[in-house]
């Protein structure tokens, strides 16, 4: 019976001394393990004298209870001890000035093409839009390329049925404008387009910005000037510009439009083909087929489209040579702009 003394003397001790639950659970193991102190007096009742046995079991017992209750006790004081810390670790100070948080920004396609918007409402364009699910007959047809048209074939369109297409171009719109108002008409029509093609300088999704300016006495010249005004004003005023006779089935004479490549300087590189020009889009005087789909008097009136790229617009303007960047992504290059 002295052997119990000492053990309950020094898991008093202990239990009173441990300062966190870690520390309490080492004494429970110590005691009450498979191998603790309390637990071997039990293996070891086999060995006592059978008179001795039933004095030893109360003893051992009340041993085990009292280390128990005590356990217990201290484990509820140190779990309340432990989660008030926690409340008064994570109370938070209202009288605190709040937390920055980083501050996002436009998407470097979004900036270049309010860059583009801005510039034309400069010269008094508005903006107009459209749907981007679009009727042949907007996409097409009104824009002198009926059915069997070998144009729509350059246009790699996505069919949605028989009579509606993913726009290719913004030129709907132009239509849809000439519809509803007489001229004069000055408006530019961003947007997204679709087109069934991928590779460095072409996406299945892009952006546009198509211009319309009809008036009376609209000529090439008004044409040319507004274009390399507007390339200077974005590029800079010694960027080259210059005007290719192109085809295209709405403007009757076509042109495209084409600049210094400023990625290699006009020297030739992958993205300009080694040409040391990059054409930045097309652009031509409305034919008279477009004015008739309308019902706009083309011997009062007279006009000029263009359209363009944001994406090539943007390649040119920050120097990026390929145009999947723009829609993969990756904060590294986003976070360049």
């Amino acid at each position: 019976m002295d052997d119990y003394k000492p053990i309950r003397e020094d898991y008093l001790h202990e239990i009173a001394a441990a300062s966190s639950l870690d520390l309490l659970y080492a004494v429970k193991v110590r005691y009450m393990g498979k191998k603790g102190l309390i637990s071997e007096m039990n293996k070891n009742l086999a060995k006592l004298p059978p008179e001795e046995k039933p004095i030893a079991g109360a003893e051992i017992g009340k041993l085990r209870n009292e280390f128990t209750e005590l356990y217990e006790g201290k484990e509820k004081k140190l779990k309340e001890r432990e989660l008030s810390e926690k409340l008064l670790s994570e109370r938070l100070d209202v009288t605190l000035p709040g937390l920055a948080l980083p501050i996002g920004s436009a998407h470097i396609l979004s900036r270049t093409a309010s860059e583009i918007a801005d510039f034309f409402a400069s010269m008094g364009y508005s903006v107009a839009s459209g749907p981007e699910v679009e009727l042949d007959y907007y996409n097409f047809e009104a824009l002198n390329m009926p059915y069997g048209h070998p144009a729509r074939d350059m246009q790699d369109t996505f069919y949605v049925s028989d009579s509606e297409v993913m726009r290719t171009h913004t030129s709907p719109v132009q239509i849809r404008t000439m519809l509803i108002h007489k001229p004069p008409i000055r408006i530019i029509a961003p947007g997204k387009v679709y087109r069934s093609d991928y590779d460095v300088t072409h996406s299945p999704m892009f952006h546009q910005v198509e211009g319309l300016y009809i008036d009376e006495n609209i000529s090439m010249g008004d044409l040319k000037g507004t274009l390399e005004r507007f390339v200077k004003a974005l590029f800079g005023s010694d960027v080259p510009v210059r005007f290719r006779a192109s085809y295209f089935p709405f403007t009757e004479p076509s042109m495209e439009v084409d600049m210094g490549c400023s990625i290699c300087g006009t020297k030739g590189c992958r993205v300009c083909k080694n040409t040391g020009w990059l054409e930045i889009g097309g652009c031509g005087m409305v034919a008279p087929e477009v004015f008739e789909a309308v019902k706009i008097d083309y011997d009062q009136y007279s006009g000029f489209a263009f359209g363009m790229g944001v994406e090539r617009i943007a390649m040119l303007k920050y120097g990026i040579d390929d145009i999947r960047l723009f829609f993969e992504n990756h904060v590294k290059f986003l976070n360049q702009f």
